[in-house]
């Protein structure tokens, strides 16, 4: 199963309201923090909303998590 790894590279200062909950409901808090997030449309339609902000790519689970 293919899984987003997704990393927050840009700060939320100056972000609408709407952005900000966006990036803390893919469990992103600090400038940095990285996610590996489940493969959905819902994920990916919350990384759309905030692209700009976050750095996302496709990985294979079964690699990186061992």
């Amino acid at each position: 199963m293919k899984k987003l790894k997704v990393s927050l590279h840009r700060s939320t200062i100056g972000t609408t309201d709407r952005q900000k909950a966006t990036v803390k409901g893919l469990g992103l808090r600090k400038v940095g923090d990285v996610r590996v997030l489940d493969n959905t449309p819902a994920i990916r339609g919350m990384i759309r909303r905030v692209l700009h902000l976050v750095d996302a790519t496709e990985i294979d689970s079964e690699l990186e998590l061992g």
